[in-house]
């Protein structure tokens, strides 16, 4: 997507995109800081309640571009006798009966545009989706599962599924809804491995800060539906994956754990990422014992992307976060921002990730030409956290508030950061909105932002304050969306 403005922004970018000289002061979490030297205290030319209207309408304007009712809706049509997906037709003639089936948390409404689109032609089907994102279906049955940690009634409900695709024919087709969260929603423990183990391993994994390659690598390779084996499944039948990708990239074989795509992971790679981790003697020993032992090649891989079984398989990317980032800039130079997508900023630890993206603003706030328009900078991806407290919050949250920290005392900044699902970690929030003033406010309500950021408890931070992000569940999912607005 690169970086793009009214003005130049080349020179306040080091090498990649990040800005080419840190700040001094406190550090917190691998971060560094320096409060009020970075962003000096300025009377703005637009009042801060206008910024936080703006940030709101920025955001909301990414979340209507990433709809999932409207991204199937882009890529499915009946023409003349045939199905077309994707820009690919299939005639109707040739197909014997059309099974849906589909995992995550945007599935229900990516179904809700397929039976508009197919209506009475859909056989049957069933999706699986995270607590409260349902939608009205008629002929496709909902199953709600646990997430971000699987439960018993995901187990069951990808048991349900499997009936639906097993023993189809080579006229049979196989419309398969994925979106992000579709990995934990869809656990399929292999032999030897229960679901308590595999939601251990998911407890440890998400305390560990591990990104979510590295947790799908992991759940692959302990799985019977993931990597591929979806596909295997309803093999004969053809296999159509309409995609909403919440992994940066796009890597096909991440989102939801690609169960309709090959695997370039390995056996080894998943202990290289319990080593990185820190996590080889902290997960039970059936789960390591496996994996040990496909490492050595006793255990089949999992199914790669030149196995003859992908051959009647196609994956179509219907949505992805640049359509919401770039819906998102459209909106801002609307409402009279220079906007600027600074590519290099969209994962990694989300207190670090926060001291990047103010040292960018700080930045911009120091170059830009006198009498310039504002300045929006957007990012989207998503921040992992590391555990250390028995706090409460999500990656939004906790980058809001470690920025919060940073930017006291500057009177030309609001800073927004929420999840395009709805949801931030195991909370009802999407994320969190702050400026300078935030955490002083904090402390006038005798809360301390330091203390609450290393318990990592953001959310009970910002929710006395009416900062938190509320949006609900928004039948979307395309990972994260930042907004700064810099005056």
């Amino acid at each position: 997507m690169g970086m793009r403005g009214g003005w130049d922004a080349g020179s306040i970018y080091g090498p990649g995109g990040f800005p080419d000289k840190p700040l001094q002061g406190w550090e917190a979490g691998g971060a560094t800081w320096s409060g009020s030297e970075a962003f000096p205290t300025l009377e703005p030319p637009m009042d801060a309640l206008t910024r936080r209207q703006h940030a709101r309408e920025i955001f909301e304007a990414g979340l209507a571009a990433a709809d999932a009712e409207a991204a199937v809706a882009r890529s499915v049509a009946l023409e003349g006798g045939s199905l077309i997906l994707g820009g690919r037709s299939y005639p109707l003639g040739e197909i014997s009966r059309v099974r849906v089936v589909g995992m995550g948390k945007a599935s229900a409404a990516m179904a809700v545009s397929l039976e508009r689109r197919l209506g009475s032609r859909i056989d049957s089907g069933l999706i699986i989706v995270k607590d409260g994102h349902t939608r009205s279906l008629e002929r496709i049955r909902i199953v709600e599962a646990g997430h971000p940690v699987p439960d018993q009634r995901g187990v069951e409900g990808v048991q349900a599924l499997l009936r639906q695709i097993r023993g189809l024919e080579a006229r049979d087709l196989v419309v398969c809804l994925i979106s992000g969260g579709g990995s934990a929603l869809t656990p399929a423990p292999v032999a030897g491995i229960t679901l308590e183990q595999k939601q251990e391993v998911t407890a440890h994994l998400l305390s560990s800060g591990a990104t979510i390659h590295e947790m799908n690598t992991i759940r692959k390779h302990l799985s019977e539906i993931k990597g591929g084996n979806l596909t295997r499944h309803a093999h004969p039948a053809r296999v159509i994956s309409l995609i909403l990708s919440d992994v940066i990239g796009d890597d096909l074989d991440t989102i939801a754990s690609g169960p309709t795509v090959g695997d370039r992971s390995t056996f080894g790679d998943c202990l290289a990422i319990l080593h990185r981790r820190g996590l080889s003697g902290r997960i039970p020993p059936p789960v390591l014992s496996h994996l040990e032992a496909g490492a050595r090649k006793q255990i089949p891989e999992t199914l790669k992307a030149d196995d003859p079984i992908f051959a009647g398989t196609q994956n179509l990317i219907v949505g992805n976060n640049r359509l919401a980032l770039e819906a998102a800039g459209d909106k801002g130079k609307k409402l009279g921002y220079d906007v600027v997508f600074p590519d290099a900023l969209e994962e990694g630890e989300a207190q670090k990730l926060a001291a990047d993206h103010l040292e960018l603003a700080r930045r911009v706030r120091a170059e830009r030409p006198t009498g310039s328009r504002p300045v929006c900078i957007l990012t989207g991806g998503e921040a992992t956290v590391t555990l250390r407290g028995p706090g409460k919050g999500g990656r939004n949250q906790e980058f809001a508030l470690a920025a919060s920290i940073g930017m006291e005392g500057f009177r030309g900044m609001t800073l927004l950061s929420g999840g395009t699902d709805g949801t931030d970690g195991p909370t009802d929030a999407a994320g969190a909105i702050c400026d300078g003033e935030t955490t002083k406010r904090g402390r006038g309500a005798g809360l301390d932002p330091m203390a609450y950021l290393s318990a990592n408890d953001s959310y009970h931070f910002f929710q006395p304050l009416g900062d938190l992000l509320m949006t609900g569940p928004t039948s979307t999912n395309v990972m994260d969306l930042r907004v700064i607005l810099v005056v």
